[in-house]
């Protein structure tokens, strides 16, 4: 009971972190170890795309303009937070050596952020619409494996501030091992009834085990490109991370079900 008690309060906080929409009544929100319920808020954000995409294609919406809204739902809901991680990571990584922090600090957008956006948001648009009829089963995907490249930052690389700052995920932090688990006893509970609940062939459960894989090189890959070239990883990275990762898997899984 502890221990639920536990992960409802951390998620809660997850809830008010990394969304923008209120608390919840009657539950105090603790951040301390909000990190680890990241990938499961990003299932329900994909979820959210998911549902957004299956209502507007009934009424005959054209793919394009369900998959701009899609876009557009996932930055509403995360106010976001990981698009300008994205745009101050691109402007440190393109500026000189010395002033990369700098760079990342300033709260303006360079040049070289505002590219970063436009190029993650084309790509994401075209992968979007190449999946077509399996954009909703892709969004939950790419979502969950973009938040876990940010565990997998937070368990492997140093905190660039922390001379300056501590950063409360390092604080807390016991262990990827240990900070993934909540997420996914709760993801793998979904999978476990949507499998009992539908008869799968051989083909489309390996199909299945494959996607929900395909995302771990890059969850993993990702922040170690990222903290090669920066020394290090920092909020606006964890960000950026997850933005790559998440459009990198929109692109892998948009080649593993819609080839032709």
């Amino acid at each position: 009971m502890l221990i639920f008690k536990s992960w409802l309060n951390d998620l809660a906080g997850a809830w008010v972190f990394y969304t923008i929409f209120p608390q919840w009544p009657k539950i105090k929100p603790k951040f301390k170890r909000i990190a680890r319920f990241a990938p499961l808020i990003g299932v329900l954000i994909g979820f959210s795309q998911s549902s957004s995409w299956l209502l507007l294609r009934y009424f005959n919406w054209p793919n394009i303009s369900v998959a701009l809204i899609s876009i557009a739902i996932s930055i509403f809901i995360t106010g976001g937070l990981h698009i300008d991680g994205l745009m101050d990571t691109a402007d440190g990584m393109g500026a000189c050596p010395s002033k990369r922090i700098e760079a990342m600090k300033d709260s303006r957008v360079g040049a070289i952020g505002v590219q970063s956006l436009v190029i993650i948001l084309i790509l994401q648009i075209a992968a979007i619409i190449k999946l077509s009829f399996y954009a909703p089963f892709a969004f939950p995907l790419a979502a969950f494996w973009g938040r876990i490249s940010q565990l997998f930052a937070i368990e492997n690389y140093e905190y660039l501030f922390k001379k300056e700052s501590t950063s409360i995920h390092h604080e807390y932090w016991r262990g990827l091992s240990k900070e993934i688990r909540p997420s996914l006893v709760i993801i793998s509970i979904g999978i476990i009834l949507f499998l009992s609940l539908n008869s799968l062939s051989i083909y489309n459960t390996f199909l299945l085990t494959y996607c929900i894989l395909s995302g771990l090189i890059t969850s993993i890959s990702i922040p170690h490109l990222i903290n090669k070239y920066l020394g290090g990883h920092s909020g606006d990275s964890y960000g950026a991370s997850l933005v790559i990762t998440e459009t990198t898997n929109l692109l892998l899984l948009s080649i593993i079900l819609a080839p032709n």
